[in-house]
């Protein structure tokens, strides 16, 4: 049965799609658009009663959130190819970035967008909470420079923890965020930001 990925643009989903295109899975799309309420509509709430994107199915597997479907994908898919580590500790570092990516830096990220973003109401921001969620950002960028220290990538060659990871840094990035501090993640997204299938997955985001 082949891949089923519910999607809509500017979102998470982005994630997966560029996982996607890297694996080189070919799969049905299903693009929503969350501005409608397409994924409150009781159809989509059957596939995902949390009403978000992305989801994947495979088989008898519905597989939410981008961290599970990257780690999932990864296991059925990116070992063969070698952009997923077998079983063993560079299994576990991957895991650890795909995991920190939507936790740990995400949960800081979205505290930030929260007191920032004009679809969040003017009195509903809080400045104190901004400037923990800025500080929280940047000790996340400031943990990520440092862990990539004589590393091309994550865990040395290249893997779908990658993948995921550039994906959440590219959203940072429109936010205006200063990554000026940061030579080492910069180098790092240059490098995998020229891959072809990043190009092809940036050409397809456009397109859709």
């Amino acid at each position: 049965m082949p891949l089923k990925f519910y999607y809509a643009p500017m979102s998470t989903a982005s994630i997966t799609a560029l996982v996607l295109e890297e694996l080189g899975v070919d799969c049905e799309i299903v693009k929503l658009d969350i501005a409608r309420g397409d994924t409150k509509k009781p159809e989509f709430l059957k596939v995902n009663p949390n009403g978000r994107v992305p989801v994947l199915i495979h088989d008898d597997a519905v597989v939410w959130e981008s961290a599970a479907i990257t780690m999932y994908l990864g296991e059925m898919f990116g070992v063969a190819k070698k952009l997923y580590p077998p079983p063993g500790p560079k299994r576990a570092e991957a895991m650890k970035w795909i995991v920190w990516t939507n936790v740990t830096l995400g949960e800081a990220v979205n505290r930030y967008t929260r007191n920032t973003l004009r679809t969040t109401p003017a009195e509903q921001r809080n400045a104190k909470a901004l400037e923990s969620a800025k500080t929280e950002v940047a000790n996340c960028l400031r943990i990520l420079d440092q862990s990539l220290l004589n590393k091309q990538y994550l865990v040395g060659e290249y893997t779908l923890a990658d993948t995921h990871l550039i994906a959440m840094l590219d959203y940072i990035r429109h936010l205006k965020i200063d990554f000026t501090p940061y030579a080492r993640i910069n180098s790092w997204s240059q490098r995998c930001s020229a891959r072809a299938a990043y190009q092809r997955a940036m050409t397809a985001e456009v397109e859709r």
